[in-house]
This record gives C-alpha cells, structure tokens and sequence, in this order.
C-alpha cells in the first residue's frame, strides 16, 4: 500500500509541474470604448495556441454594424482584433453574444465603457454565452462579476497556491494555521487595495520574482523541519506569512489592473475580488489537509517520498525564478 501511496505523490507532482511550467490557459477579452453617441472602438483579444485560434466572435443586436478597423495581428499567445461598432440606438438594455462560445471551454471578460462614465464587467462562459446589458450596473452583477474574477485567479494562480501549500505543510495545528492563513490574507489585502488606490505600487517582474523566490525559501524551510531544525517559519509562520504577503499582493494587484474596476462601484469591486480569492484559497487549504491527513501518515519519514514535497516545490519554484529573472 505505501508503495502505491508513493507513485501517487510522484503522479500528482509531476503534474503540477508539468502544469507549472505550461502557458497559462487566459480568457478571451473584449473591450468596448464608446468614442461617440453612435460609435464605439471594440478590442477583441482571443488566446491563440500552436497557431490555432478559436472560432469565437462577438455578436451584437440587430441595429449594430461591426466592421474591421485593421487587419487581425497575431501576437505570442493571442490574436488581437480592433472593430468599429455603430449602431442607431444606446447598447444599454441590448443582449451582446459571443457566438460558438458554447463549443468551447474558454470564458470571456467583457467589459463596457460608456460616455457617461458607466462601466460594466461581465464574465461570459460556454454555459452563459449571452448577457443582457443594462443602464446601470447593480451592485449585485458587481459583486458576482468580481467574486468570479478572484476566486478564479487564485486558482490559476499556481505561485500564490504553492506557496499557500507550503506555508500548510510547515504550520502545526488548525489554531496556528488559521492564524497564519489570515495573517497572509490580511497581508495582501492591504497591498492589493494600496496599489489598486494608487497609494503605493511595485513593478511586476521583480514582484513576481521576488514570489518564486519566497516560495523557494519556504521549500527550504520545510526541508529543515524534516531534519529536525527549529526555523524561523515553524516558530512563527504568520509573521512570514504576512511579511511574503504584502508581495503577493501586488502581484494579485496587476491582474485586477489588467481587468479594470467600475469606476462607481470601486469599494465594492476591490472587495468582492478579494472575497474572491480568499473562498479559492480556503477551497484549496481544505483539499490539501484533506489529502494530507489521508496520505502522510503513510508514507515513512525518512524515506524520499517524504522529502520530494518540498523538493518538488523548491523546484518548481526555482524554475520560475530563472525564467521570470530572464525575462526583465
């Protein structure tokens, strides 16, 4: 049986791996800028992959026109496309669809700026492949647009989790790991509302390097647990929860500020996406105790299927470092 036990830790880190280091699968994006009473520009950004893109497109209600501007251009892993909508009457109240959408397994990101400041986030899916666009956004398409947004984030965001993996391996007990878990949450909340509110901010690449690196210094931490040496983490993980958090904030941050916030509803947003994240790390936290309450005290401890954890963390980590270091 422990045999087994062992393959299947392998199985399971060598897909992370294999998952790690493949381009992550984005949403396509489409963006619609009002430049008059009658015209908007339409951005539409499809992820392309081995040169394959999918057949999706936009689709308005009848009484709109949409017309190429330029040609399409194809870029590392998406083709942009640029339109000129016009149409006889206001978008608000009509049902905007992306057509095929429901062959495929890729959601959308929509999002809609009007002259009157308005500003509506959708997230179109294979099974919702229409929304009917209203006056105004409600406070309750704001709250489930952006809950949706976190809340797929983090479980996209391989760094964030491995590191959240690794600080529940090293933290002893439900008290402390609660503790911990919040110190982190607390942490890159402060950072993702600071940067969000221009209040502070870090430059993206050294952030998401510096996050590979904290994930490497965590390996190596529980690395030294195994061999019985006292670390600065087994003896207070929230401090080095909360300390790496106030990174990992900023890097949650250039993913909202790609996505964008309604420019009436930004508290609410900027909440809501982190009530987003926290249910995905929770969800996550409670499958990794789950399979390491099941699979650890089968596996002996001094044997090397105890130790590949947090090599297998150390590596994949290591391996983003390089790789996001030689792309400044």
């Amino acid at each position: 049986m422990r045999y087994y036990i062992k393959i299947l830790w392998v199985s399971l880190f060598s897909l992370a791996f294999n998952t790690a280091i493949a381009h992550e699968i984005r949403p396509a994006y489409l963006q619609v800028q009002q430049v008059s009473s009658n015209e908007y520009t339409v951005l539409w950004k499809v992820p392309s992959t081995a040169e394959k893109v999918l057949n999706i497109q936009p689709k308005f209600e009848e009484g709109f026109s949409l017309s190429e501007s330029s040609q399409p251009k194809m870029r590392e892993a998406f083709m942009l496309c640029v339109y000129q909508l016009k149409g006889n009457k206001s978008l608000a109240n009509t049902t905007l669809t992306i057509d095929k959408l429901s062959t495929t397994n890729m959601d959308v990101l929509v999002d809609i700026r009007l002259l009157n400041g308005e500003h509506h986030t959708f997230i179109l899916q294979p099974t919702k492949s229409s929304v009917r666009i209203p006056e105004t956004p409600s406070k309750w398409q704001v709250s489930e647009t952006y809950v949706g947004l976190g809340l797929e984030h983090i479980l996209l965001g391989f760094d964030h989790l491995l590191f959240v993996l690794a600080l529940t391996i090293l933290t002893v007990g439900i008290k402390n790991l609660i503790k911990t878990i919040t110190a982190f949450t607390i942490a890159h909340s402060i950072t993702l509302s600071f940067s969000v509110l221009e209040i502070a901010s870090l430059p993206g690449p050294p952030v998401e390097a510096v996050i590979a690196l904290s994930i490497v210094f965590l390996a190596v931490e529980i690395l030294k647990v195994q061999e019985g040496k006292p670390t600065v983490t087994s003896k207070k993980p929230w401090l080095v929860a909360f300390s790496f958090g106030l990174l990992h904030g900023f890097g949650f941050a250039g993913a909202l500020e790609s996505i964008g916030l309604p420019q009436n509803e930004i508290p609410l947003a900027l909440a809501m996406f982190n009530v987003g994240v926290e249910l995905g790390q929770l969800l996550f936290v409670l499958v990794v105790l789950a399979i390491m309450r099941w699979t650890l005290p089968l596996i002996p401890k001094n044997g090397w299927a105890y130790k590949i954890i947090p090599y297998a963390i150390g590596s994949i980590a290591a391996f983003w470092l390089i790789e996001r270091i030689a792309g400044f």
